[in-house]
């Protein structure tokens, strides 16, 4: 812990303590009687009246230097609170309709569903943007805020870990996930602001067209990359049978491409295609390349004021000397 002082230039008054003292005791080496000689008063042991009564301008200094030190403002810090300029806002939009249970994505040799490898990947993306405000929409037929903007990323990640598919009425809505994803970002005021929308299907619901969302974005200044998830041709899909066994039968794999390509050249991202986790993760650290921003960070660190502390100090001892002035060590003439 390091204290500062607010108000060092009071430090100067503590020239003038000794002047003060010797001003307040001025007198006190004065006799009260006088003797024709003290010698024969030398080898006498001092009283306790008389160790007090020297101990008097020691106190009185110290009561002048607490409140020299008083003013100084003495502080000790609280804490520090870190704000960032120039960052990121960014929304990641993840279909979450049940055509993302296919499991045409792999890594390591093991199968994953869609919606899997794109919450694997995008715990990752967040990871790497410690500084950047991120929010999270699932959509299917509609679109649902699973979290604002926010910097609590611990948090965000939790809430990817829920997402689901079939947790939405099901179809694709294109348009108006984008859609709430601008609204999420309509009051920004972040140098750069970025949507990623991961969809593996055909716009077939919502009220908002998906290229007036991308004209709409690119109005706000809003980035959009696409990305297109699923393998090429059919992809496996899993079933429960009436037994509870789970049997995968083919599904095809269709996705606008055309309709995600316009969006992203409409508001200057990119469209990307993920047949696989490599290529999904491949998307999103080029997004994370493209998406760099020099950052400035500011340091605002909170005190609490101490001089309440060094006043009490005086105080006290003040009293200390009043009451031993007029006590123990009181002058009698």
């Amino acid at each position: 812990m390091t204290l500062r002082l607010a108000d060092p230039a009071w430090l100067l008054a503590i020239l003038f303590v000794p002047a003060l003292v010797w001003l307040r005791y001025r007198h006190s080496r004065l006799p009260a009687v006088y003797y024709s000689s003290s010698r024969d008063l030398a080898d006498l042991p001092m009283s306790l009246r008389a160790h007090v009564y020297r101990l008097l301008p020691l106190i009185y200094a110290g009561a002048l230097l607490a409140v020299v030190i008083a003013a100084t403002r003495p502080q000790k810090p609280l804490g520090t609170r870190v704000v960032r300029s120039k960052a990121i806002d960014i929304v990641l939009v993840m279909d979450t309709s049940t055509s993302m249970r296919a499991e045409d994505m792999e890594e390591k040799g093991k199968r994953l569903s869609r919606i899997e490898a794109a919450k694997r990947v995008a715990r990752d993306f967040i990871r790497r943007r410690p500084y950047d405000r991120i929010a999270l929409i699932a959509f299917a037929a509609m679109p649902y805020t699973m979290a604002p903007l926010t910097l609590d990323h611990d948090w965000l990640v939790t809430r990817i870990e829920q997402l689901r598919t079939g947790m939405l009425e099901d179809a694709t809505a294109i348009g108006d996930a984008l859609g709430s994803a601008l609204n999420r970002l309509r009051s920004s005021k972040a140098k750069s602001k970025v949507v990623i929308l991961l969809t593996d299907g055909v716009n077939n619901a919502g009220t908002l067209d998906p290229r007036l969302a991308a004209e709409l974005a690119s109005s706000l200044g809003v980035k959009v990359y696409t990305v297109g998830v699923g393998t090429r041709g059919w992809a496996p899909y899993p079933i429960r049978d009436s037994w509870g066994n789970i049997r995968y039968v083919p599904q095809p794999v269709e996705i606008d491409e055309a309709l995600l390509r316009d969006i992203a050249g409409t508001t200057g991202g990119r469209y990307f295609r993920a047949t696989d986790i490599r290529t999904m993760k491949q998307a999103y650290a080029e997004i994370d390349r493209l998406e760099k921003t020099q950052l400035k960070v500011k340091y605002y660190t909170k005190y609490a004021e101490l001089f309440p502390w060094a006043l009490a100090g005086a105080l006290l001892l003040l009293v200390a000397e009043k009451i031993l002035s007029l006590t123990v060590a009181v002058r009698i003439p």
